[in-house]
């Protein structure tokens, strides 16, 4: 080996001496792929038997990534876009990374997030309210609320947890397709308290872009089309307390949604059950109320069911059940947490049960 000369040496060490140390960085390529098929029946109505995507997990994959740039700062990023993992195809084609494209900067002060995302109360409150974290056509919280899931030009921010009890703020900003263009679309607050065997958490939203619910700047999930002009408001409050292997959980969620076929205003009250049978067996039990405050007696009622077995740290399969009587015009369905449930008569009951497979990586 042919050594070098020591004025060779010395300036290479002087160089590597002055020059900035770069930290590795980290890409992560991860996804979910959730298959199966329900069968949903109604009173006054046909039944079905349908193959769907996302009865408990919406498909999709993404690319995160971190790099350290010292001083306990960290540059992070998230992609993922959605598919249908029964057809392959892109659930919204037009757009590269249709549910997640964010920058950010964490480090002691917390996490700053800019561009699309989740919405506080999706990533984080839903997990406070049943032990489906609001999912899947078992769920009354999934099938009787509305929800600004993500928002594009989103700027938020999370604070660290001290002792179990953080906050996390979100606000989304207007842009030239939206609206005016300009201003306040959209806001998210909310309040953790997750410590030891207790999990609390409550969180309020608002959206008021006028294609709010068209397709526009936000995803509502469990309302009806909101009309041009449409404000959503939003309260949700969640606890949960683990006894051994059994959890039990409380819900709360209030919202009312202006500019639509009939102004949605309504209560929905939850309490659910879950117990770890085994290490690879998790059985849940949830019944929700929905309370119309409009007026017109338009209430429902669900019970459902949630069976989970994993057959390994990567795949589980499921089945899930759900009863929803409806009263006078109330129209609610059973919907997957990525597909749309049967159209409903109004007053009428329906039924539905559903097996998947699903397997992350």
């Amino acid at each position: 080996m042919k050594r070098c000369s020591t004025l060779a040496c010395s300036a290479a060490l002087s160089w590597a001496a002055a020059s900035p140390a770069f930290a590795q960085s980290t890409i992560t390529l991860y996804g979910v792929l959730d298959n199966g098929f329900v069968y949903q029946s109604s009173s006054g109505s046909n039944s079905a038997i349908r193959a769907v995507p996302g009865g408990l997990f919406a498909t999709r994959y993404g690319f995160k990534g971190s790099e350290d740039i010292g001083d306990g700062l960290h540059v992070n990023f998230q992609l993922e876009q959605a598919f249908s993992g029964q057809t392959g195809a892109a659930t919204n084609p037009a757009d590269a990374f249709n549910r997640l494209a964010y920058l950010g900067l964490s480090g002691g002060f917390g996490e700053v997030r800019f561009g699309l995302q989740n919405t506080p109360q999706y990533d984080v409150l839903q997990a406070a309210m049943d032990p489906s974290w609001v999912k899947s056509i078992a769920s009354p919280m999934n099938n009787f609320n509305a929800l600004i899931i993500r928002t594009n030009n989103g700027i938020s921010y999370y604070t660290p947890t001290y002792g179990g009890l953080n906050a996390k703020f979100m606000v989304a900003l207007r842009d030239s397709s939206n609206g005016s263009g300009n201003g306040i679309g959209f806001y998210n607050a909310l309040v953790q308290y997750n410590n030891g065997p207790l999990n609390v958490a409550a969180g309020y939203e608002r959206g008021d872009e006028p294609s709010v619910g068209a397709g526009g700047s936000y995803t509502i999930t469990g309302g009806a089309a909101a009309g041009p002009g449409a404000v959503l408001n939003v309260f949700n409050a969640g606890a949960s307390y683990a006894i051994g292997a059994n959890r039990i959980w409380l819900a709360y969620h209030t919202e009312n949604l202006t500019n639509t076929p009939k102004y949605m205003q309504h209560d929905v009250y939850q309490i659910s059950d879950s117990y770890q049978l085994s290490p690879f067996t998790l059985i849940s039990v949830m019944y929700g109320y929905l309370y119309d405050r409009t007026g017109h007696g338009d209430n429902a009622q669900q019970l459902g069911l949630l069976y989970e077995y994993s057959l390994s740290k990567a795949t589980e399969l499921y089945t899930a059940a759900g009863f929803i009587q409806n009263r006078n015009q109330a129209k609610y369905t059973l919907s997957g947490t990525a597909y749309s449930g049967l159209t409903v008569p109004a007053g009428a009951d329906t039924r539905g049960i559903g097996v998947g497979l699903v397997h992350r990586f």
